[in-house]
């Protein structure tokens, strides 16, 4: 007969305490920590402007698993059912597109917070934070592949009162919430093949971005955020909004700077950033998503990348300097269980990192014993970690070990399957 979470739990937290490790104040730490979680993966980026529109803009999302959400009132429930299943503190990221304007044709440059009232008003019912991003994507004023730094001033202009329309909509977000919306502002500006001029487009951004960000807004409600992209389906040989542009911009802007995991070289993490980007940024989002081969955004796993990224967030006390989203959509697959299988393994790499043994890793580094740092990471792999994360989901209430996936899989059969 297995044991209870109660007791397996009582036991690896006499283990962990034994390698100097609290498991309770690990525990409370890592519920704490919120993770803002995409709308996106509901509905394959889809948005609630146009009935059937094409992404574009280098965007993909691949497969077309049955019950995708047709409305908000549907994106929204089944929201609820993946927040239900996953532990700790939660938030909803939105993209503009997700505007409810009752019916009417109401173009991007035009959304007003009102047409976020619902979302609002759910969040605040289901104490849920709220984060934010203009879309810059699926739109005619973006077919071309340019926006903010368009040649075309018009074009240009668009695009500036929709970021500037956006920081307005976060900030009303943060302020009815009690907690400050981040607004992140991502372009697929780019070309596909090599250009003339790699100097103009980025001048272009630099002023349309100062224009965006004139008004001041106070910090308590709304969070400005910069994001780069390495390249894109359609501009493979350069992205106007590089990585080093971006760095630039957020370090002499004072803007909070995203880093996404898929946005870099294939091999290239972004744990080892941090600890020299926060010497310069007050602030980081991340977008945590999982790369294959490219920047193909599956979902997210515990594996390496995962686990050194939150290994490196808790050893350098970065989680109150840095916002966690997440950033991926599979539609090959059931949409819930997808966002579950991503934040719960998020949750779980921020609790295994917090049951790390820095404090013994540490002090074996500072005398210089890399023999016991390195023997003592290797021993460490095989501490009880998961007794520890099942008591975790048995006092939230959540089901333990494989128990949620009866749970989506009889959602997918009340619910799901009767979208057509």
């Amino acid at each position: 007969m297995s044991k209870s979470p109660t007791v397996s739990y009582e036991e690896a937290r006499k283990v962990y305490a034994d390698w100097g490790v609290d498991t309770d104040a690990a525990i409370k730490t890592a519920l704490q920590t919120p993770i803002s979680m995409h709308c996106w993966q509901g509905d394959d980026v889809g948005g609630f402007e146009n009935e059937g529109q094409v992404l574009g803009s280098g965007l993909a999302v691949t497969g077309n698993y049955p019950g995708k959400a047709r409305t908000a009132d549907e994106l929204r429930a089944d929201f609820e059912k993946a927040a239900s299943l996953i532990p700790g503190a939660k938030r909803m990221n939105l993209h503009a597109l997700y505007a409810e304007t009752g019916g009417r044709k109401v173009d991007r440059d035009a959304l007003e917070p009102d047409h976020f009232s619902t979302w609002i008003d759910w969040a605040k019912t289901n104490g849920f934070g709220l984060d934010f991003n203009p879309s810059y994507f699926s739109h005619p004023k973006a077919d071309d592949g340019f926006t903010l730094s368009h040649p075309d001033k018009g074009i240009r202009d668009f695009w500036i009162a929709h970021g500037k329309a956006t920081r307005h909509i976060a900030a009303a977000m943060g302020k009815a919430l009690g907690s400050p919306c981040v607004n992140n502002v991502w372009i697929p500006d780019g070309y596909k093949d090599i250009p003339a001029d790699r100097k103009s487009p980025r001048d272009r951004l630099r002023a349309s971005l100062d224009e965006i960000f004139a008004e001041d807004i106070s910090p308590d409600f709304l969070l400005d955020a910069v994001e780069s992209k390495l390249f894109g389906i359609g501009s493979e040989s350069y992205v106007v909004g590089s990585h080093e542009f971006y760095l630039g911009y957020a370090i002499t802007r004072k803007k909070v700077l995203c880093l996404d995991a898929g946005h870099f070289h294939p091999t290239e993490g972004i744990a080892d950033k941090f600890s020299s980007v926060l010497q310069w940024v007050d602030r980081l989002l991340l977008h945590v998503s999982r790369g294959v081969r490219w920047d193909s955004d599956h979902v997210v796993l515990v594996n390496d990348d995962l686990t050194a990224t939150a290994q490196e967030l808790v050893r350098g006390g970065y989680l109150d300097r840095v916002s966690i989203g997440l950033d991926f959509f599979d539609a090959s697959i059931n949409r819930i269980a997808a966002w579950v299988i991503g934040t719960r393994s998020m949750r779980k790499a921020l609790l295994a990192a917090l049951l790390d043994p820095v404090d013994m890793l540490r002090k074996a580094e500072a005398a210089g014993d890399y023999t016991a740092r390195l023997a003592y990471v290797e021993e460490a792999k095989t501490l009880p970690f998961g007794a520890v994360w099942d008591h975790v989901c048995e006092v939230e209430n959540m089901p333990v070990g494989r128990g949620w996936i009866d749970e989506v899989k009889a959602y997918e059969k009340n619910v799901l399957s009767k979208r057509s």
